[in-house]
């Protein structure tokens, strides 16, 4: 955490060094406070909020649960400057912005000039990152670029269907550090790029181009092209959490993941309620993978959608008693259980339901009898304190 310090000092710009440090790390801790004092008055408005702001993209990559629509959808700026607007005053300052590739959206960048006191996670493939959007990233201040890195060159182009996309992606990577952000760089571990991802050489060389972290998901077999011979096995996904843990206290760079607790427990972003999913069409969703609503914020008062949805309620009180994992993974049909006639396929497709009752069952990250611990004391002090000690799981 020392070296990280460090490094951020020295490769970052001040302003964007500035609001990394205080719209992040304090605001952030502190709507976390706030999130867990409400549940436990009986209260519930998330502490971060992931928002898709269109389903445009440059790139057809395999598992992905977006198909962009004839015509595109994409949330009206005036409806993302509210609902961004309401959950500041109630105290969120996180938001994750998402697409499709959110870059293909006009206005995005004044969108984050316009709250200088939010914070913004950018998830990009990077292909449209150059030094004009990089140098205008920088001005804002409050951005911070996540670029995804899927394989080597081969494997990173079979799995983004694109063209010279990892050579690209970690262009980006150089061009955000130049100009001075915290950057980052996101993959999704499978059967075809764990042995070149889950590796030192890879964090060396993702620290080396400009990465200051790396966030680790798991490969889940979605959408209309799932590709579930790609999912990782349960050997493979221990050993992938035994090499975060033990990578943690040495790597070049921080690493980020969102599936185990400080006791190496599996959880669910989505059952705690932390950030739900809001996508291009404007429906309230679990998580972005999980297309199904029942609410949308062009329905109304944006607190009262974000907070009445009796699904979410639903997945958040039943998902627990089926598992700690990956309810896409782990029981398919027992998520088919809770999607009522009220809840609406928010695909975009209009083939949500076809799609998850052919969803076979996976691994997990649900491995119980075989947790790993965190071994770095920061990562298990923030991990208990910070953002999973909410008792979500009874």
């Amino acid at each position: 955490m020392f070296r990280l310090g460090w490094t951020l000092f020295r490769e970052t710009g001040k302003r964007p060094l500035w609001k990394f440090v205080w719209n992040f790390g304090v605001k952030g801790f502190l709507g976390v406070r706030r999130f867990e004092k409400r549940l436990k008055r009986g209260e519930y408005f998330p502490a971060f909020l992931f928002i898709s702001v269109t389903d445009q993209c440059n790139l057809r990559c395999q598992g992905c649960w977006v198909t962009p629509c004839r015509p595109a959808r994409a949330i009206p700026l005036d409806t993302l400057r509210g609902l961004v607007a309401t959950c500041r005053d109630r105290g969120v300052h996180f938001f994750g912005i998402l697409g499709g590739e959110p870059l293909l959206y006009a206005g995005l960048v004044e969108l984050f000039k316009e709250f200088p006191d939010c914070y913004f996670q950018l998830f990009t493939n990077g292909l449209l990152l150059d030094e004009t959007v990089a140098a205008a990233l920088r001005e804002a201040g409050n951005v911070t670029p996540l670029i995804s890195i899927e394989g080597d060159e081969e494997v990173g182009d079979q799995r983004r269907g694109g063209d010279d996309v990892t050579r690209r992606g970690l262009e980006a990577v150089r061009i955000c550090n130049k100009a001075g952000l915290v950057t980052g760089v996101a993959t999704s571990v499978c059967q075809s790029n764990i042995d070149t991802l889950a590796t030192e050489d890879f964090l060396q060389r993702a620290r080396e181009t400009g990465a200051h972290y790396l966030w680790y998901y798991i490969y889940r077999p979605v959408g209309p092209r799932p590709c579930p011979e790609l999912a990782l096995t349960r050997d493979q996904i221990l050993a992938l959490r035994r090499f975060i843990v033990d990578q943690r206290t040495k790597a070049p760079l921080l690493i980020v993941d969102s599936y185990w607790d400080h006791l190496g427990r599996a959880m669910c972003p989505a059952v705690l309620g932390l950030a739900p999913h809001v996508g291009p069409g404007g429906d309230v969703e679990p998580c972005p993978p999980i297309q199904f609503s029942d609410r949308n914020v062009n329905d109304g008062d944006y607190a009262d959608v974000l907070t009445t949805s009796a699904f979410l309620n639903r997945f958040r009180e039943g998902i627990p008693d089926v598992t700690r994992g990956c309810v896409l993974m782990d029981d398919p049909a027992a998520l088919e259980k809770l999607i009522t006639d009220d809840v609406t396929d928010s695909t975009g497709r209009g083939t949500g339901r076809d799609e998850l009752s052919r969803l076979t069952v996976c691994p997990s990250h649900h491995c119980p009898g075989e947790e790993i611990p965190e071994k770095s004391f920061w990562f298990r002090f923030v991990k208990k304190h910070w953002f999973f000690g909410f008792g979500a799981y009874g």
